[in-house]
């Protein structure tokens, strides 16, 4: 078959030559353009259709070069899927180039998972001083900007043979490059949500990136002082919005905690006088008794308990130390094995884990120990950092939940106690055992009181 009529089938990436091309004498490809796939053709029959209509198929012969390959047929069908094939494997190799270059994971869950903790880039008392550290960053920035440092390009770029119009070319090119920078680092600043700082980080490096790219042919780029300062300020801000947030909760569980000791302090204002008034009733009964020249034992202990009453009541008012270490659980809502350690100084230990399964869980706390502790703020501080390893909550370590049975808590109380006089190993977790067969997704059978009691032990395990 002549050379007129075969049509030049260009490899993935290659351009196209013009109609009828004819590769001179000594012509090779350009070193920039990619290898062809394996056993690509690069002469293929032209068909009845014109040249730039016809489809190039690569059917690789055996044992033969590009150069030298000559084919008698048409296009089969397996030479149509070596050809996409081979197109594609082509794609795949520059669309992953491309993801390796400009790609910028933007799922702030998945980042986040991947970072873990977050660590303070600038470490600082309070956010005021992140507010001030900004200010002063702010005008470093601006200073940058001004005296044109901000940006890099080259002072040797020609236009229309002219130097002077190359570098107001290159004046012009470079605002719009640095301008296109701040929008991005400015964007990036304000949607920086706690935790987040990796992701910006990374969009404003890829927008360094892209402007370096752009401007190569200018020698243009951000310079390194411009693009350190403006991560410095991402990272500050996250810093800034974390220690805001810290301090937002701090003052809120401090608020918290003066609420439940103004609780406390009235309720054991309350029982004083309700004791003061009782004590006084029945010294006034002992009184009458004995002005008749009798005695009753059984008012004179009654009168005993409530003097060890008062004074109890006494010692735990000017006492803020002293209350109950709870050990609680709520299977329902976190799953087993996954309790709950903290104190309360409340006359009614149970009033507060009441409160504590309102509706913020849908199902209320079962109780394995209460434990009154003249230092019950010491203790229930050392179970946190005995199960500290264990948290769920790792990047706020005033969270009490831990991954730990009731039975391990139970141990190490008594290692530190030496006794506890009630303990409830098994969780009762009556509403969500009641619930749970009713769930969507769990069988729709009813399970009434006639029901078979196999039948219902099998349905309520499910």
């Amino acid at each position: 078959m002549s050379a007129s009529n075969l049509t030049f089938n260009p490899p993935p990436g290659w351009p196209k030559p013009p109609t009828g091309w004819v590769p001179p004498a000594g012509w090779t490809p350009d070193p920039n353009w990619p290898e062809p796939p394996t056993g690509w053709v690069l002469w293929i029959p032209t068909t009845d259709a014109s040249a730039e209509t016809a489809e190039p198929v690569p059917t690789p012969p055996a044992n033969s070069t590009e150069e030298s390959v000559a084919i008698d047929s048409a296009p089969t069908a397996a030479s149509r899927v070596s050809y996409l094939e081979a197109e594609n494997a082509a794609l795949q190799a520059q669309l992953s180039q491309l993801r390796a270059d400009d790609y910028v994971e933007l799922s702030d869950a998945r980042v986040l998972q991947d970072v873990g903790i977050y660590r303070y880039h600038h470490p600082l008392e309070t956010a005021a001083a992140y507010r001030d550290r900004l200010t002063e960053l702010e005008s470093r920035i601006a200073d940058l900007v001004k005296s044109g440092r901000a940006i890099i390009k080259s002072e040797m770029f020609t236009f229309n043979n002219s130097l002077a119009q190359g570098r107001r070319m290159t004046d012009d090119l470079a605002k719009l490059m640095l301008r296109a920078y701040n929008s991005e680092a400015d964007n990036s600043i304000r949607s920086l949500r706690l935790g987040n700082v990796v992701t910006s980080k990374r969009r404003l490096e890829a927008s360094r990136n892209a402007i370096a790219k752009l401007g190569s042919l200018m020698e243009m780029r951000i310079s390194d002082n411009f693009h350190s300062l403006r991560v410095e300020e991402v990272e500050l801000t996250a810093d800034w919005l974390m220690k805001k947030q810290e301090e937002r909760e701090a003052e809120r569980d401090e608020r918290a905690r003066l609420r439940e000791e103004r609780r406390v302090e009235k309720e054991l204002a309350e029982e004083r006088a309700r004791l003061d008034k009782e004590r006084a009733h029945l010294a006034n009964m002992l009184d009458a008794l004995r002005a008749k020249g009798e005695d009753d034992l059984g008012l004179i202990a009654r009168l005993n308990d409530v003097d060890a009453a008062i004074a109890l009541n006494d010692y735990r008012a000017a006492n803020i130390r002293a209350g109950y270490v709870y050990v609680i659980s709520n299977e329902g809502a976190f799953g087993p094995d996954v309790v709950k350690i903290g104190l309360t100084r409340r006359l009614e230990p149970r009033e507060r884990i009441y409160e504590l399964g309102g509706a913020s869980v849908p199902f209320r706390f079962d109780t394995h120990a209460l434990y009154f502790s003249e230092d019950a703020v010491s203790l229930e501080a050392e179970l946190h950092r005995h199960f500290a390893d264990r948290a769920l909550n790792r990047a706020n370590t005033r969270k009490e939940f831990f991954f730990t049975t009731p039975a391990e808590v139970r141990d190490v109380l008594l290692q530190k106690v030496g006794n506890i006089l009630e303990f409830r190993e098994d969780a009762e977790a009556t509403e969500y055992r009641q619930s749970v067969a009713l769930w969507p997704g769990q069988s729709q059978n009813a399970v009434g009181s006639d029901t078979d009691p196999d039948i219902a032990s099998s349905f309520n395990s499910s």
